[in-house]
């Protein structure tokens, strides 16, 4: 196991188990003000001190922690569910009218930024954190719908597909039994990066009020709330963003220790160029 893996595994894992133990337990009630504690610095009771309400800023990142990582999660289960059909079905009728709609589509919704989607969404239904991992979730579809459809094609000229052909299976069954199957490691990925990035969407888009409302913790409201405090209480906008800094580059780090574990062309590659550089 690499270096990267093992320090990506560690930094996001602290931070799932951060937000697994928040659904039992938490230092004091996030939902709770206590005016009278307010900006109070880091101590035995508070151990990263609290906010202008008095909120105790370590639970608020605990509770932020499964916030962020219930919409990413939820974003690319979307994105997958929605995305590995359509690049599946684009690679089985390519070069048809079928794989030029599909793709098509696809370009459509790259069109739509994921700020831009849950604006639009907003306007009908209002802010809420559903409304956060739909936007997200939608704007993941063609990205793995894309990676399916890339990675599927040349399989579809293998030996094994046209023996599986050959034997009497439609395109549906081949998708389902040979390709499929052969695309889980690009998609175990894909599906880390864009988890940290569906974190950063998620904070993005509490951060200008259209994700988790009050009294939910948000790392992106977080920051939010702090901007006018900023020159005399600064911790209260650098601990949620050093939260998601971390965050990001530990999943970031472990999306690209699976890749080198997972595909032997990405690794040989590498220890082919170290062993150029040292001659």
């Amino acid at each position: 196991m690499s270096a990267r893996l093992l320090i990506g595994l560690g930094l996001s894992g602290l931070f799932v188990t951060a937000g697994l133990v928040s659904l039992l337990w938490t230092p004091h009630d996030v939902a709770n003000l206590n005016i009278a504690a307010k900006f109070a610095p880091a101590s035995a009771e508070y151990l990263l001190g609290t906010d202008h309400f008095g909120r105790d800023i370590l639970s608020m990142i605990m509770v932020g922690a499964r916030t962020s990582i219930a919409v990413a999660l939820l974003a690319v289960g979307i994105g997958m569910l929605g995305g590995v059909p359509l690049g599946l079905l684009a690679a089985a009728a390519r070069g048809s009218l079928l794989d030029d709609v599909v793709m098509r589509f696809n370009d459509m919704v790259f069109a739509f930024p994921a700020l831009l989607i849950a604006i639009m969404i907003t306007a009908i239904v209002g802010p809420s954190a559903v409304n956060a991992i739909v936007a997200i979730g939608i704007f993941n579809i063609p990205v793995f719908a894309r990676l399916v459809r890339a990675g599927a094609l040349p399989l579809w000229t293998l030996d094994f597909v046209l023996s599986a052909r050959v034997s009497g299976k439609g395109a549906a069954r081949i998708s389902v039994q040979h390709i499929l199957p052969n695309l889980t490691n690009l998609l175990i990925v894909q599906g880390t990066i864009q988890f940290s990035l569906g974190i950063l969407a998620e904070a993005g888009l509490s951060f200008v009020g259209l994700g988790a409302q009050p009294p939910t913790a948000s790392w992106g409201r977080m920051m939010a709330e702090s901007q006018t405090m900023i020159s005399f209480a600064p911790h209260l906008a650098l601990i949620p963003g050093l939260a998601i800094l971390l965050t990001v580059l530990g999943l970031n780090l472990t999306g690209d220790g699976l890749r080198d574990a997972l595909d032997p062309k990405s690794r040989s590659g590498s220890q082919q160029g170290s062993g150029r550089a040292e001659l």
